[in-house]
């Protein structure tokens, strides 16, 4: 026997992504209960068959919903500022999901340019083969966007701040545009995490993330999220992700529930350090540029202030030089390890060019400003000297 617990006399956010929806048993844990089952037992053949028609309640199997999975979806709604959430194996499980439950042959997307690799094979190899249209366009300009809808123009797509060049997208203007012509708009959220930044706030329909970045923070699981509204979850999303299976382990979804618990505090530490790390970076003799959103000559600084809390964790700069440079610079690192992941507890860098966005043409890494001299920092929880030590040891080297 079980009970839910979702406290609704909490009024603070915080409290209720660490108090609410807790699946309690009768043994009264302490921590959330994780239950690692993969179906659920039945009193009465009448009751299965009342839960499978929906006219009752109730867990059928792992791959539909399960009490662990229920609590992490409920807290991601909570800290996204949205109706509800689908919990997948991974962020591209959440990309691709997001997209293909809603479209079919002889549909239209539009996607940003800027993309993380996987996301732009996605939209360009991959949905493609189902006899879906894509344009891409300069996700910065409003007038982009509203030159490319056609009839059959079913979602936008974009990324902001993007990876790894951190252009930013303006939601609400794209929004605005997308609800006068019936179109979905979907915003990966990934780099900004829920914590900075909340696309539904200006009218985004879909929100997906990694769970693998920020939101477990360090390093251990896999994970993915859908946010949505609730009657899209149930109408759109839920059908398709039933039946395709991109369901996450309950025990990855414990891990991540647990994250959810810390996730502000440690992306508030991560971005108030990370603007220290740019202040340095920015008169560093061996830098030609910096990119990120709170840096004044950002070019869209005043948009990112509006829709971000802070700049975030995740930087990237461009080293004097070429990959050589590049690559002396990440082997000369001593504490701050080469990963392509980011958001985690511990400063991780990375050479995108040759790695996450590896997958796009030259001409297409170029468009983005994916260089061979540019390097990726997502900043960790370390003390800032010890990450800038690190950094002007390995700058100077080269």
């Amino acid at each position: 026997m079980w009970v839910t617990m979702l406290k609704s006399s909490l009024k603070g956010k915080n409290s209720k992504i660490i108090r609410g929806a807790l699946n309690k048993t009768q043994f009264r844990e302490q921590s959330e209960s994780l239950f690692l089952t993969s179906g659920f037992t039945y009193q009465t053949a009448e009751q299965a068959e009342a839960i499978f028609k929906g006219d009752e309640t109730g867990f059928q199997y792992t791959r539909y919903a399960n009490p662990t999975i229920d609590t992490f979806e409920k807290r991601m709604a909570v800290i996204d500022g949205s109706e509800s959430c689908f919990a997948t194996a991974s962020g591209m499980a959440a990309v691709f999901a997001s997209l293909m439950c809603q479209l079919k042959a002889g549909d239209h997307v539009v996607s940003a340019t800027a993309l993380f690799g996987s996301c732009r094979e996605v939209i360009k190899n991959i949905i493609t083969r189902y006899g879906i249209e894509v344009s891409f366009v300069d996700g910065k300009n409003i007038d982009n966007w509203e030159k490319e809808i056609k009839s059959n123009t079913k979602t936008f797509f974009f990324e902001t701040p993007s990876n790894p060049c951190l252009e930013i997208v303006d939601i609400e203007a794209v929004c605005k545009l997308a609800k006068k012509n019936n179109v979905k708009v979907v915003v990966d959220n990934i780099l900004a995490s829920p914590v900075l930044q909340n696309p539904s706030k200006f009218g985004a329909d879909i929100i997906v993330y990694s769970g693998t970045k920020h939101i477990d923070g360090q390093g251990r699981t896999m994970g993915g999220a859908i946010l949505s509204s609730e009657k899209f979850r149930e109408d759109t999303l839920k059908p398709f992700l039933r039946h395709t299976g991109p369901c996450i382990s309950p025990f990855n979804a414990w891990v991540l529930s647990k994250g959810l618990e810390t996730v502000g505090l440690r992306v508030i530490e991560q971005s108030k350090t990370a603007e220290k790390v740019v202040e340095f970076l920015s008169k560093h003799n061996e830098i030609e540029l910096v990119n990120y959103p709170f840096k004044k000559n950002h070019p869209q600084y005043d948009l990112a202030k509006k829709q971000q809390k802070m700049g975030g964790n995740v930087l990237s700069f461009y080293i004097k030089g070429k990959k050589k440079e590049a690559f002396k610079f990440l082997n000369n690192l001593k504490m701050i390890d080469i990963c392509n992941n980011l958001g985690d507890t511990k400063s991780l860098a990375i050479h995108p060019a040759t790695t996450t966005h590896r997958v796009l043409t030259y001409e297409e890494r170029n468009n983005q400003n994916i260089h061979e001299n540019l390097v990726r920092l997502s900043v960790g929880l370390e003390d800032f000297e010890d990450i800038k030590n690190d950094l002007d040891q390995a700058l100077i080297a080269i």
